[in-house]
């Protein structure tokens, strides 16, 4: 992969990290606690906030491993290995890099 491939790869993938970051941020006080309140929230309002936190947490574990996916492709770019097929080695299409900034294995082996 030449460099300017790697730089743009590169700037993508800070750019989706930081979109990642922004949605964790504004995402924390989904995540917050449920008070129980029966005053002023009722069983079936309290079950809907217990989903939507669920959810939320269930949202913030798959940008947590999109993040940890993203780091890893940064130190792949860094070492240059970025691009190439960790299995066989083989150059991994741009347009799956553009689809999938992550993307560690060609089509062949990622699908066994």
């Amino acid at each position: 992969m030449n460099e300017k491939k790697r730089a743009y790869f590169e700037t993508r993938i800070r750019e989706r990290m930081a979109e990642l970051d922004d949605l964790s941020t504004s995402g924390q006080q989904a995540q917050a606690i449920v008070e129980l309140d029966q005053q002023a929230v009722g069983r079936l309002s309290r079950m809907d906030a217990l989903q939507n936190q669920a959810m939320a947490k269930a949202q913030q574990a798959n940008r947590d491993l999109e993040d940890r996916r993203l780091q890893a492709a940064l130190i792949r770019i860094r070492e240059d290995e970025y691009g190439y097929c960790e299995d066989c080695g083989d150059e991994i299409p741009d347009r799956r890099l553009d689809l999938d900034l992550a993307a560690s294995k060609c089509i062949s082996c990622a699908s066994g």
